[in-house]
């Protein structure tokens, strides 16, 4: 095993810890984890108890949660500028966290098709889906990348919320959306982290093919 173990499953979030990864220029063995079977073994459930991808373990550490593995790496490799600066750090960390707390839960309780009575919003973070689509709207439409002129480990989590969204339907195709999604998408290490979990996907599928 290797000094920086990343586990997880190509059709997951996982492929937003992989962007991280390949950003920070990270040396890491992959142990890929499959749904129902090695994803609930005691093995993995040792790593992370929830059951869930991604997870990294570096140097014998455990980080979860995809916002928290993209702002260690950020901080566990300096060399590669993904952390944010003195003016870049309240954005960093204000729509980093936006993204992992209220876009997260209006995303996925609309698509759920639960709506909050304005009772109920006053309790949820996130208010309402709308209002939570129009501040991240302004976010995005604010500067070229979220924290800045800069890319930042906070535009991997953000630009893969939107990403997602704009791409399966849980977030409207406005055009802030797709012309920011659109300067993260052309990165080196996102096509990279692409090709490296589309390869992976394609090796499970054939591992489940009998010969």
């Amino acid at each position: 095993m290797g000094d920086l173990i990343f586990y997880t499953h190509p059709q997951s979030r996982g492929r937003i810890a992989r962007w991280a990864l390949e950003e920070a220029g990270a040396a890491y063995e992959t142990q890929p984890v499959s749904y129902g079977t090695t994803m609930k073994g005691e093995d993995y459930l040792s790593v992370n108890p929830m059951g869930k991808v991604p997870a990294i373990v570096h140097n014998g550490h455990v980080v979860t949660e995809c916002a928290a593995i993209c702002a260690y790496l950020a901080e566990a490799f300096p060399e590669a500028g993904l952390a944010p600066n003195a003016d870049e750090r309240a954005d960093y960390y204000r729509w980093l966290f936006f993204a992992a707390g209220p876009v997260e839960q209006a995303v996925t309780n609309n698509h759920a098709q639960f709506t909050p009575s304005p009772e109920q919003g006053r309790m949820f973070g996130y208010g309402n889906f709308d209002l939570t689509v129009d501040v991240l709207e302004k976010a995005v439409s604010a500067h070229p990348y979220i924290a800045g002129d800069r890319f930042t480990a906070a535009d991997i989590y953000v630009g893969s919320a939107v990403g997602w969204g704009t791409m399966f339907g849980t977030l409207p195709k406005r055009q802030a959306f797709l012309d920011y999604f659109g300067r993260l998408s052309s990165r080196e290490a996102y096509r990279r982290a692409s090709e490296k979990d589309d390869a992976l996907a394609a090796e499970l599928e054939a591992a489940k093919t009998p010969a």
